[in-house]
């Protein structure tokens, strides 16, 4: 009896470690809570870790200003593809929550207004979106969570598709 149960808890720790492994590799953290709440992040602790998204970094119009595109396209299996393909802007995972740096940090995801996921690569696969007609959109943020804008206009991008 006890031999199985060690085999079932080392099972749960491979398990759940393999599918964080999974995420990570595609770039996702998939993290739809309020942050405005701070019930969600736990009390007082929670006021150190929070992040605020409604600032921005503001960065000034030219050759060198971020901007993205995005295309999204029906998987063959079953889901969707999105690919993110940023300008004069690097994923930086390895800088998040820290300073800011221009031109470096990460993407939202957003359907239908709501938020998805926080992105680190070019690639997220959806995995179902609701029927209908459906906008899916994405924005460039800073390390430090902040909306990216130029020239005070948010550094987004939006496709809407018919779900049947």
């Amino acid at each position: 009896m006890a031999r199985s149960l060690a085999l079932f808890a080392i099972g749960l720790v491979f398990g759940g470690g393999a599918g964080f492994v999974l995420a990570a590799a595609n770039g996702a953290t998939f993290d739809g809570h309020d942050h405005g709440d701070p019930s969600h992040h736990g009390g007082a602790h929670a006021e150190a870790m929070a992040h605020d998204h409604s600032t921005t970094v503001n960065l000034p119009a030219g050759a060198d200003a971020p901007s993205v595109a995005i295309a999204l396209t029906q998987d063959p299996m079953a889901g969707w593809n999105l690919h993110v393909m940023p300008q004069n802007f690097r994923f930086a995972p390895e800088n998040a929550s820290t300073a800011d740096v221009d031109g470096e940090g990460h993407a939202h995801v957003y359907i239908n207004g709501e938020k998805l996921a926080r992105l680190y690569g070019n690639w997220i696969h959806i995995p179902d979106l609701p029927k209908g007609e459906v906008e899916v959109s994405v924005s460039l943020n800073a390390n430090s969570h902040s909306a990216l804008t130029v020239d005070n206009v948010p550094v987004s991008a939006a496709v809407t598709v018919q779900v049947d």
